[in-house]
């Protein structure tokens, strides 16, 4: 597949069904106090893996599963979108399985379904949206908006 500029663009390996599992212990400094230290709230939540960076935790499992099938790291992926819950509260020390399945792939639109669990309980699932970019052009976009923020 070649992009408009003519430069070859994501795998053919890059399909629907492509299945892939991470597992990832919960340190202490990825609970709810840790999400914002400067927010004096959290600091009274308790220490459980916080919905944060739980959906960092998915985005990372995503970009895992399609790497191998983009030319990275010209080509990365971007989150654009996110319809999950959190089920149960998971304490440190214990490790999350993410399993995460590519449902459907629209150009340069991805959509996950993920299950992950703690290993007592589920912990969430839903569907999470990515999306296909040109790092380079991303980022003399982000530049750009830099640069003008700065100019304001």
């Amino acid at each position: 597949i070649n992009d408009e500029q003519g430069v070859k663009a994501m795998k053919d390996s890059l399909k629907a069904g492509l299945t892939f599992k991470f597992q990832y212990l919960v340190p202490e400094e990825k609970t709810v106090p840790f999400l914002y230290p400067e927010a004096p709230e959290l600091q009274h939540m308790p220490k459980v893996l916080a919905t944060g960076f739980m959906v960092g935790l998915f985005e990372w499992t995503c970009i895992q599963a399609i790497n191998p099938h983009l030319n990275w790291p010209d080509e990365q992926t971007v989150g654009i979108g996110l319809n999950l819950n959190h089920l149960a509260a998971t304490p440190p020390g214990l490790t999350v399985t993410v399993a995460v399945k590519l449902k459907e792939v629209d150009g340069r639109r991805l959509v996950f379904s993920i299950v992950a669990d703690d290993g007592i309980d589920k912990i969430s699932e839903g569907t999470h949206e990515r999306f296909i970019i040109d790092a380079a052009k991303f980022n003399r976009k982000v530049a750009d908006k830099t640069n003008k923020a700065a100019a304001s």
